[in-house]
């Protein structure tokens, strides 16, 4: 008898032991299962078809980092669980790569399109534009109308020293951060220019050059025609002529804070101000405006010809003017500019008193 109880007490170990291991093997099949559930809702999740009803703008502010991200996306109804999105970034490695800036967000992104769209797309583009012969005044209008920009511009830059162009900007930059761009770019290019311009000019230095690009940038509207404006009024500095240029009188009386709107009266022509190069000797103090880099090179290099004089061709800007070497040939292509002049206002009338006569309001009998 004695023999046989330890048989059995052996028998009853291996038993406790296989139900023990049996139920281990349970235990990890049903976590695997539990976890395969889970990873299988959360596949859904991340690649399934997001929430979101219609296409949006999502803006990720410098420095977020994926929790902040996802918490922002879920509160705003982009995607449905934060903490999905979170594991599926870290799972792919793109938890660190998300960009600042706007992005467009289409109707139904999953997760994982707004994920690659953060991590690898390109933000939305914004954009300041300055364009050729703008005063540092409207410069800085600009720069308070456009809403995405933050805090004021410190001081009124200096005219001349803003390079016309496209400048992007992120949302949430400063407008004195974008001005400082504007202002580098001028710089970098007015230094540039002086290099290369030509050795004999009657420049005394950058400033100068800046100057007289000022002066060419109001004077023509026509970017083929700013290297003969150019050499027109080297030609003058050359001859001791002064410059004539109507746009320094405007300047003197606006100090390009307005515009002026109306013809230059002869009192205005005939006054003397630190800018009316009808008055004055040589170049303006300063700058007139903010020239653009072709007219910077136009001035460096200037067209090789002995033309003292032009007068624009007809009542557009955009058809340019006629260059004259003398004074009489001058004064030829100015009466035919009056009469182009005349013959345009003319027309102008008749259409301005042929609409008013169509709408019950005949014109006075002259």
């Amino acid at each position: 008898m004695n023999d046989r109880k330890p048989r059995r007490q052996r028998r009853r170990s291996r038993n406790g032991f296989v139900d023990i291991l049996n139920g281990l093997l349970g235990l990890l099949v049903l976590g695997l299962l539990v976890a395969g559930g889970l990873f299988f809702y959360g596949a859904s999740q991340f690649y399934g078809p997001g929430p979101l009803q219609q296409d949006t703008t999502f803006r990720v502010e410098s420095g977020a980092g994926i929790s902040s991200v996802s918490a922002r996306l879920e509160e705003q109804g982009l995607i449905s669980n934060r903490f999905v999105f979170q594991f599926g970034g870290r799972a792919l490695e793109q938890a660190t790569g998300i960009k600042q800036g706007d992005f467009r967000i289409p109707a139904g992104a999953s997760m994982a399109d707004i994920l690659t769209e953060l991590s690898q797309g390109n933000p939305i583009r914004y954009a300041v534009t300055i364009p050729e012969g703008w005063t540092s005044w409207e410069v800085v209008q600009r720069l308070d109308d456009t809403p995405d920009l933050i805090g004021p511009v410190s001081a009124l830059p200096p005219e001349g020293s803003i390079l016309p162009g496209s400048y992007d900007f992120t949302p949430g930059d400063t407008r004195q951060s974008v001005l400082d761009k504007m202002q580098l770019a001028m710089a970098d290019a007015l230094a540039e220019v002086w290099e290369t311009r030509q050795a004999d000019l009657p420049l005394k230095s950058p400033e100068e050059l800046l100057v007289l690009a000022s002066v060419v940038e109001k004077e023509t509207g026509v970017a083929t025609e700013r290297p003969q404006v150019a050499a027109v009024f080297v030609n003058r500095l050359r001859a001791g002529m002064r410059l004539q240029s109507d746009p320094t009188i405007i300047y003197g009386i606006t100090k390009g804070q307005t515009t002026l709107g109306r013809g230059l009266k002869r009192s205005e022509i005939e006054g003397k101000t630190a800018y009316n190069t009808y008055q004055i000797d040589g170049l303006p103090p300063t700058p007139i405006a903010n020239p653009g880099i072709d007219a910077l090179k136009a001035v460096a290099n200037p067209d090789d010809h002995n033309y003292l004089y032009f007068v624009a061709k007809g009542a557009l800007p955009s058809e340019g003017h006629v260059f004259s070497e003398t004074y009489a040939e001058h004064q030829k292509n100015v009466a035919e500019y009056r009469k182009v002049a005349s013959e345009a206002e003319a027309a102008r009338k008749a259409l301005e008193d042929e609409q008013a006569t169509q709408a019950g309001d005949a014109p006075a009998a002259q």
